[in-house]
């Protein structure tokens, strides 16, 4: 099948940039390897820290964290990305007692100093008017993912529209995705937390059906992250620190795809985000096309040594 990742790659004018999992070289299809794989990560309960973001995780015992080396292997080699796909990874959460291949969503951990975001028009961002930015673009894009041979992607609505909590400078949206080969709409949860000098983000992708999970999860992920002093939103010092050329609003538009950014005028966020924020999608687009088409369960199917040749899998045994 073909995967949103490469589907993303045409939207960004990037065709050829990503191919389907079953040409990656050293991705795992056997169930004895995968089960290997997942007992071998690293997985780091408690109070975490994410060293370049200056930040730590309170992931007591409901979560745990699969560090940057093991996380970048799961996203090459367990969801079937490009090498370079896991640069700029710092890590992913996944659900206790849950491996890294039958969770139901995985939160991509990466930070992006792209200098202070400013939340003082918090109150007054028109997140509809974006909403019409997204789908325009569509109306614009999908034409050329299907001639390249794509699914086309819609955005359904909000599963969760844009909130800020101005207390802990925690910006969460959801999206509910429909891709036209895929009978499951997908959840894309997004939690960006705000620093003094950037913005750690932690991606979520899982299906529609997971939505009260993930949100959920979604919640205490953005109350477990807290910035080590002098890296804090508060400690931002106007007189030395960078500013963002971009608000809240902008950070969602970048969430809905460089287009729709590049459109809104936001070019600066496409500066300061550079590859890495390509690399952001990338990462989560794999696991955005196993949610889509069912590799989770046929993954997990794999593993336990059933049969995964239903569902056109990416890969045979």
């Amino acid at each position: 099948m073909k995967t949103w990742v490469a589907a993303l790659a045409v939207c960004l004018g990037l065709q050829g940039a990503a191919v389907p999992a079953a040409a990656q070289p050293g991705v795992l299809h056997d169930k004895a390897a995968i089960v290997a794989f997942d007992k071998a990560l690293t997985r780091q309960y408690g109070d975490v820290v994410v060293g370049p973001a200056k930040a730590t995780l309170h992931l007591g015992t409901r979560y745990y964290f699969v560090p940057a080396d093991d996380a970048k292997a799961v996203i090459v080699k367990l969801w079937g990305n490009p090498p370079d796909a896991g640069e700029g990874v710092l890590g992913i959460v996944f659900e206790k007692d849950r491996t890294s291949y039958d969770n139901d969503w995985g939160a991509v951990v990466t930070y992006d100093r792209t200098g202070h975001v400013s939340d003082e028009d918090a109150a007054s961002e028109d997140y509809d008017a974006l909403v019409a930015e997204i789908r325009a673009n569509e109306q614009a894009e999908n034409p050329k993912r299907q001639k390249a041979g794509y699914p086309t992607e819609y955005f359904v609505g909000w599963a969760q529209a844009p909130t800020y909590d101005s207390a802990r400078h925690a910006l969460i949206w959801a999206r509910n995705i429909r891709f036209s080969d895929s009978k499951t709409n997908v959840l894309n949860y997004d939690v960006r937390l705000l620093g003094r000098d950037g913005v750690l983000s932690l991606n979520m992708i899982s299906g529609m059906p997971q939505l009260v999970e993930v949100r959920g999860a979604a919640q205490a992920l953005a109350g477990a992250a807290q910035f080590a002093r002098g890296a804090a939103y508060a400690d931002y010092d106007p007189s030395v620190d960078k500013t963002a050329a971009y608000g809240l609003a902008g950070l969602v538009a970048a969430g809905a795809g460089v287009a729709v950014a590049k459109k809104l005028g936001l070019l600066a966020i496409l500066l300061a985000f550079g590859k890495k924020f390509l690399i952001l999608f990338l990462a989560a687009g794999a696991a955005i096309t196993r949610y889509a088409k069912g590799f989770a369960g046929r993954l997990r199917g794999r593993a336990q040594g059933g049969s995964d040749a239903e569902d056109e899998p990416d890969t045979k045994e």
